[in-house]
Parts: structure tokens; sequence; C-alpha cells
């Protein structure tokens, strides 16, 4: 029943401790608030597409970038135009974040995660005012079906969360890597800009980005066949930008076809126009 249902949703939630709670508790069936409806599951073969995303080189708009010509700024601008309005998405290389920092980013962001619970617990919200919050799901009172992933936000702007706010295990990394990123996210909202024809920043002041920060994570389940890691959305923001780990792939739907997308570049980001459905 309805109620049943809201009082197991409450019982997770009231724990603090996410899906990963769940792992640590040993479960080897997972709750019926995960259970997703076998279409969502099941997804047709002859529907799934496989396919690479494009890459831009942003070398020529990074960094120390002084020798690009207008046209050549004009073709890169136009490139991540093309890739924006035709697929929705696409990866960049050459941008300016150093793999060190990336790499120790997701260290960061794991080992958050697997902490007990009980250093966790304090940082476990539905408060969307705070400036740095954990949980599980935040969409978890609304949804069909809960997904099999726990989240750690950060708001980074006006300005990003004092270090103390941050937990420890990123509190070190954390603010130098969401200021990179945001440098990234203005390169290309710059570039996208320009190839709209408007002011180089516009998107950036005009249009409200660069605003936030979200760390997934997607702990072993012990019935993936029952469950979802992330359903099917748009996401709400003008630009994402995406920071995956080794296993680099997402599925992306247009015009009807589900399509498997694969990273070419283990240090490269995908960026998303969020126009676009996410599997």
């Amino acid at each position: 029943s309805d109620s049943d249902r809201l009082h197991a949703l409450k019982t997770f939630d009231d724990t603090k401790a996410g899906v990963k709670g769940l792992v640590d508790a040993g479960i080897t069936t997972i709750p019926s608030i995960f259970h997703h409806p076998l279409p969502l599951l099941h997804l047709h073969a002859d529907h799934e597409h496989h396919f690479t995303i494009p890459v831009i080189d942003l070398a020529a708009a990074v960094g120390a970038a002084t020798t690009t010509t207008p046209s050549e700024r004009a073709e890169l601008a136009a490139a991540v135009k093309v890739a924006a309005e035709t697929m929705g998405f696409f990866q960049v290389v050459n941008h300016g974040v150093p793999k060190a920092t990336m790499s120790e980013m997701l260290a960061a962001l794991r080992a958050f995660h697997e902490v007990p619970a009980e250093a966790k617990a304090p940082y476990y919200s539905r408060e969307s005012h705070r400036h740095v919050r954990y949980q599980s799901n935040f969409d978890l009172f609304r949804s069909p079906a809960a997904n099999w992933h726990d989240t750690l936000f950060m708001q980074t702007a006006p300005k990003p969360p004092p270090p103390e706010e941050i937990p420890p295990a990123c509190r070190t990394i954390a603010p130098e890597y969401m200021r990179l990123v945001q440098q990234l996210g203005c390169t290309i909202l710059e570039l996208l800009s320009e190839a709209l024809g408007l002011h180089r920043g516009h998107l950036e002041e005009d249009a409200a980005c660069l605003e936030g920060f979200a760390g997934h994570y997607y702990p072993s389940c012990p019935e993936p066949h029952l469950t979802l890691g992330t359903t099917a959305h748009s996401d709400p923001c003008f630009l994402t930008v995406v920071l995956q780990n080794a296993v680099a792939v997402s599925r992306y739907s247009s015009t009807g076809y589900r399509k498997t997308t694969r990273s070419r570049f283990p240090c490269g980001w995908t960026c998303r126009r969020c126009r676009a459905r996410w599997w």
C-alpha cells in the first residue's frame, strides 16, 4: 500500500546511511522501494545503438592560448555548437584540469562515501539551502522507485562553501577542483554564447550557470536486475559537465533510440546540453 511504501521510504531515509548503508549491512536482497518496472529494466536490444561521442579539443580556448586567431576561435565555437545541436553532448580534451586533480577528486569522493555511516550522518539532509549536503535520491519521496546511488552535493555559486563545511575526505581537493571545473564550464559557456551570436559572457552572466556540484556513488548491488543506478531524466540545468570514473558508460535517448556511449579518453570530460534524456 501507499502507506507501507511511505513508511519504508522514511525508515530508509532516517538511517542517514544511504544505499551504502544497506550494502554495509550485508543485505542479499534489495528493499522493494528500489524495484523498478520491467520495461525500464529490460531495454529492447533492437532499439539500442552503440556509438562514439564527439570530441572537442579545447587547447585553443584555455590557458595561455594567446596565439589563437579569431577564425580558429570561431571554428572551435562552431564545433561545439554542432555537437550540442545534433547530439546534445560531447567530450572535451586539453581542457586545463590536471589529471592528478581529477583523480584526487574521484578518490576523495569515494573515500567520503565509504567512511562509516556515523561519520556521514551530520551531512545527511534534504534542505536545499545547505551549502554541503549528502543524501540518497534527491527525489526519494516523489519518484516511483528509488535509484541505487548516494550523492554528495556542494553549492559552488555565488561562492563555494567554507572549508569547515566540506567533509574532511574532500576538504583538501574540492575547492581547487571546483575552481578549475568552473573555469572549464565558463570556457564552454563562452564558446556556446559565441556560437549563438551572443556576447562571450552572456550564458555565464545571465543564465545562472556554474552553480552546483554533485558527486554520485554507485555501490555494488546484490540484485542489479531489479533496480537502476539512474533512471531516464533530463538535467534541470543548461549545461552539465561530467567526470566519470573508469566505468565510463552513459545511455542517451534521442529520436526514440537508446544509445550507449563510451568515453574515448579517460582524462576527458563529457559535457551535455541539457535538453536530452539520460539513462
